[in-house]
This record gives C-alpha cells, structure tokens and sequence, in this order.
C-alpha cells in the first residue's frame, strides 16, 4: 500500500474533499474502494491517466464499456456533428428505427425500446413479463445483477450468503415477497420453484458479475425449457454479455429468449439500454397499456454512437482480433500461475477472462466467495503498481478492447506475474462489502 499511497497522493487529496460533499467521494458506489478509489482524468485508447499523472493499461474499461477503445475517432467525429444539431430533441430522433433494425438484425430481436440505463431496461422488463403473464413473481439466480432497482436487488453479493438477502438498506421486505433467488448452474433448484405462478426468470446467461463464470450450456436450456412449460418470460440480461461476443450469449447459444436486455459496450461510451424480444410479449407496451418512458431515451448523441459501434467498430473481425488476444491473456495467466506455483483458476467468455484465487473455476456463488479474496487485492493492487488495471473489482472481468494489442497483453501478463508472486505472499483484509 505504500507504492499506492505515493503515486496516487492526487487520488487521495480529491477524495478527502469530494468526500465532504459526496458520500465515499464517488458518484456510483463500484467506484470506491479502500483505501481510497483513483480518480481518472483521461483516456486515449487501452489506456487511461489518473489525475496523478500516472498511465495504466486498462482492462476494466468502464465495467466493460469501452470496448471501442477510448476517444475511438470514428465516434468522436459523428457525435460531434450531432451535438451540433441538438442532443435531445423532445420527439422521436429520426435514426432511432434504423438503429432497432440493426439490432433486430444482430440479436434477434422481433421488436425493441430504448432505454438510458441497465438498471432501467431490466426494471420495465420484469413489468413487461408481469403485464404480459398476468403473474407476479419473478427467479432470479444468486450472485446476478439486475441493476440497482429494489426488486433484483437480492442475494448479489452478500458476504455470508444464507436466505433472503437485501443487497442495500431501504428495501422493505414486502418489495421482494415475489422474488425468488436460487443458485446459478443447480437446475435440481430451479425445478423446485418454477411453478404457474412465475411471471419471469431473469438471468445473465454468463454470469458476469461473481467474477466470470462459466454457464453449463445445458443447464440454460432446461431452464429456457422449464420457463416455457409454464408458461414464464425469460430474460436474458445481455448489459454485458451483449457486447462480449458479436451476437451476445443468446447468438453464440443459439437460444432465443423471449426478453434481452443489452447495454454497456454497444453504444461506444454513451448512456443507452436496449429491451428486446418477441412481438407478442413487447407488444404489451403502449399508452393505456405497460408504462416505458424516459427523457433521453435513445437521444441522438445515444443512437448515433450505437449505430457507428455497431456497424464500424465492432465488427466480426473486431471480435476475431479481441477473442484472440483473450485466448493469449487465458493461456498466459495459466501458465504463470504454475510457474508462480500458486492457487488459480482462470475462467473466460468472448472478450473477457477471470481469475479465481482457487484451485476450479467457482460453479455459484457460494462457491466463488469460498475463494481466496484476501490474495486478489494483493494480486491487483501490485498490478496498478505495475501500470496495468487488471479487472475494476474482485468480482469483475477483465474486457479486451479493439485498441488493445499483442504488446499490451504482455505488459498485462508481466503485472500479472509480480501479482501473482505478492499474492502468493499473502493477502490484504479489505472490505468486500456489496458495493451497489
């Protein structure tokens, strides 16, 4: 921590005064942690500055955001010409129906609305499946996060995993009684509550946010296969995994769901959510009938970079290029792990990776904060020291971008191995409190 301390004394400095009038200093809650977060001032590429002055490559990417690599210029000069001609229009922008035709396209999906957030997109479409079933109650996986909104926010990441848990203060009790949380990857569990009375079954189809971990193919179609037996939507909450492969988790699957929710890395860097899906069950929106609105939904700047991501940026190629510098980063970390002689496990899915400081690959929850955190902060607090953001918290991923390179996955792999060594010394108590 003394490294830290000394190159990030700017860090430190805001905190101390953003913390008088923002609580920890921060704007989003992900973005502290102890002792104090880093305050970013630019980005350029795979890399970011701190306000220190300091340069890492960065494999956080905004929780998986920049995907287009930071101050893409395809980007920034349509934007540029947009904001020229109005950012919000108060009307419907003309270009939002050729961006719902692109993505109808891509992921499949029959009709879309826009939204700004992921936390929105999944909070309308629980509504959209309770309106379009008539029921109330909604399965959610444990250690799967839906957003911040208090319906799903139950059992993400609780410390000491056991029954009904509320991820935050000021959720009543009463606001979860048709929530119904169970273990990722136990299909034994999901039998047990899919019963007539489910109006959904909300899911990462990879669970992306206990670390990566990997879904047993078949364990998704059961439940896919379970849901329409009774009748339940199924949701697949794509805010991630949407942009991790070319067509998301539901292309490379080949599962259609009946509702996706995509965001993060499809808009290149501006607020924008997708909900998705099957005509019969989005045609419940409308006035008089399921309520979806929001003033900067699918805003010009919005679509606009969504459109030029879609159809310039992330390409397939892009993807053959990102998937191959992951494939180089997983084969890495397996190799230095047993050079290293520690403990580690290393999962990956489309342009992303994990590591587990465990001797498997974690199946749940329960399982993956079983895992050795302690050695984690060791393992990435020596890689900030060594200019290389790794993953943006113990339960992330690290994301590839199109600016990333050969040479930046080695300057990854180098941090990675003094990481690994410092975290083979030991590990660091700090807090792995829910951060939402």
């Amino acid at each position: 921590m003394k490294s830290y301390s000394e190159a990030t004394v700017g860090s430190l400095n805001l905190f101390n005064e953003n913390k008088k009038v923002m609580p920890y200093g921060v704007s989003s809650n992900y973005r502290f942690f102890e002792p104090y977060p880093l305050y970013i001032k630019k980005g350029k590429g795979s890399r970011v500055w701190d306000v220190d002055g300091n340069e890492y490559v960065d494999y956080n990417l905004g929780f998986g955001v920049m995907e287009v690599g930071y101050g893409n210029e395809r980007i920034v000069r349509e934007v540029s010409k947009v904001i020229e001609e109005g950012t919000i229009l108060g009307f419907e922008y003309y270009r939002t129906g050729e961006l719902a035709r692109e993505i109808s396209r891509r992921y499949g999906a029959e009709m879309v609305r826009f939204s700004s957030t992921g936390t929105e997109a999944t909070m309308h479409s629980i509504r959209i499946a309770r309106a379009f079933t008539g029921r109330k109650k909604v399965v959610k996986f444990e250690g799967h996060y839906h957003g911040s909104h208090d319906q799903l926010l139950v059992n993400v990441n609780p410390p000491n995993p056991k029954g009904k848990i509320m991820s935050s203060l000021g959720i009543p009790e009463e606001t979860v009684v048709n929530t119904i949380v169970v273990d990722w990857n136990d299909i034994d569990e999901v039998e047990k509550v899919m019963k007539e009375d489910v109006a959904a079954v909300i899911m990462e189809p990879v669970a992306m946010n206990m670390g990566l971990i990997p879904t047993k193919e078949d364990f998704l179609r059961e439940v896919v296969k379970m849901s329409k037996e009774v009748g339940a939507v199924v949701i697949f909450d794509e805010t991630k995994t949407g942009g991790k492969a070319y067509s998301g988790a539901s292309g490379e699957f080949g599962i259609k769901p009946d509702l996706m929710i995509l965001g993060k890395s499809i808009t290149g860097g501006f607020p924008l959510s997708v909900i998705g899906g099957k005509r019969e069950v989005m045609e419940v929106i409308g006035p008089g009938k399921t309520a979806h609105g929001g003033t900067y939904n699918a805003n010009p700047v919005s679509v606009v970079s969504s459109l030029v991501t879609l159809k310039e940026i992330l390409t397939e190629d892009a993807f053959y290029h990102m998937r191959r510098l992951n494939r180089m980063l997983v084969k890495g970390y397996e190799e230095i792990g047993e050079d290293v002689g520690i403990d580690v496990s290393i999962s990956s899915w489309g342009t992303s990776g994990t590591v587990f400081f465990s001797d498997e690959v974690p199946e749940n929850y329960k399982e993956f904060i079983a895992t050795d955190v302690r050695r984690w902060f060791s393992y990435f607090f020596t890689c900030l020291e060594e200019g290389v953001i790794p993953m943006g918290g113990f339960n992330e991923q690290w994301t590839l971008s199109v600016s990333h390179s050969e040479e930046d996955v080695k300057r990854h792999l180098e941090a990675a191995e003094a990481g690994l060594k410092k975290a083979k010394e030991g590990g660091m108590n700090f807090s792995t409190d829910e951060s939402f």
